[in-house]
């Protein structure tokens, strides 16, 4: 009797976890024989002209209706992110808006008022979350590569030493450790770096195994890069954003955040914009909160060599992309020319 107890309770348990395991996922549906063939023409044509493809998914009304690995890339295995992560850094800024722990106006300066030295200007006083969730914290270059290779272990510090030319919020300038000073604001209010502060908060929810982020000397996770997801994954994340931030009818990330950071937020043509030479439009379309507007009025997270996760609320669809290209213009149009049609 207690055996066959034992047993009863143990089949209970695996039926359980399966079913926990199934809501997890992303439903799989079925393409037409119109979506399947532009599918295919997506591939060989982004094969075509030199770009390297290494994975994709494509869902429409909450189903994946084609998924690729190619290239050596496999379904269980994380691929890097890039700047894809900006967008993960943004959803851990919403969470924390959430929760009271910050706002969009908070000053930089007064969040981390032990990392300032010498005289505070106007300009640098005056950064907010807000600046820096829209890449317009007032610097006319953007100093990563100076603050990450060449100035010591004290990032945070480093980043408040650089002159801050313009007026924050009047000018965009991509700007990749503004997203790290995100990050870094983050995990001081909460006291948890943004990969542990996501877990119950959104991997968890969305059953994503919590990923690796790599982070600073002074271990805050890079927050502009450096994280690294499964493609199932990174089309998770933009279905729960399609969905306005619901997943399987729960609301995982707060709607009206979800509404913030995908909308267009600040012109990020350059100064001597020509828009009739524009080789990159889907560039120009407006800037988010570390989400990029698209063509098509789409918004999409956007990673360096090729990395998608775009939105399309027009077709009820989500397309997530990993690659190792040269032209993210071409593999984005190409997108456009073949997969958007036929849905």
């Amino acid at each position: 009797m207690k055996k066959s107890c034992l047993l009863l309770m143990m089949a209970v348990m695996m039926l359980c976890g399966c079913k926990s395991k199934e809501n997890n996922s992303l439903p799989r549906g079925k393409a037409t024989e119109e979506q399947a063939d532009a599918f295919e023409a997506w591939l060989q044509a982004e094969a075509d002209a030199g770009q390297t493809i290494h994975s994709a998914m494509l869902l429409q009304h909450g189903k994946v209706i084609a998924e690729r690995w190619l290239n050596g890339a496999d379904k269980d295995s994380a691929h890097v992110m890039h700047s894809v992560s900006k967008t993960f850094t943004s959803i851990a800024v919403g969470f924390a808006i959430n929760e009271g722990l910050l706002s969009l106006d908070d000053h930089l300066v007064d969040i981390f008022p032990e990392k300032v030295t010498g005289d505070l200007s106007a300009n640098l006083r005056a950064i907010t979350i807000r600046d820096l969730l829209t890449m317009s914290c007032g610097h006319e270059n953007e100093h990563t590569n100076e603050i990450r290779y060449e100035d010591g272990e004290d990032w945070v510090a480093e980043f408040l030493k650089f002159p801050v030319e313009r007026k924050p919020g009047t000018y965009f300038c991509y700007n990749t450790i503004g997203t790290y000073m995100l990050s870094a604001a983050v995990q001081k209010v909460s006291g948890e770096k943004i990969v542990d502060y996501l877990e119950p908060r959104l991997w968890q929810p969305l059953g994503i195994e919590k990923p690796y982020w790599k982070e600073c000397p002074k271990g805050i996770n890079y927050g502009g890069w450096g994280l690294y997801l499964k493609t199932e994954d990174m089309a998770k994340a933009g279905q729960t954003m399609l969905d306005g931030g619901k997943w399987h009818g729960k609301q995982v990330i707060p709607a009206s955040w979800v509404a913030e950071m995908s909308k267009y937020q600040i012109d990020n043509r350059p100064e001597n914009f020509d828009p009739e030479n524009d080789s990159r439009p889907d560039w120009h379309q407006g800037y988010c909160y570390q989400m990029w507007r698209c063509r098509h009025n789409a918004f999409r997270a956007d990673g360096a060599y090729g990395q998608y996760i775009i939105v399309m609320p027009e077709k009820d669809a989500v397309m997530a992309v990993t690659a190792e290209v040269q032209d993210m213009q071409v593999e984005i149009s190409l997108i456009w020319d073949n997969i958007l049609p036929v849905l």
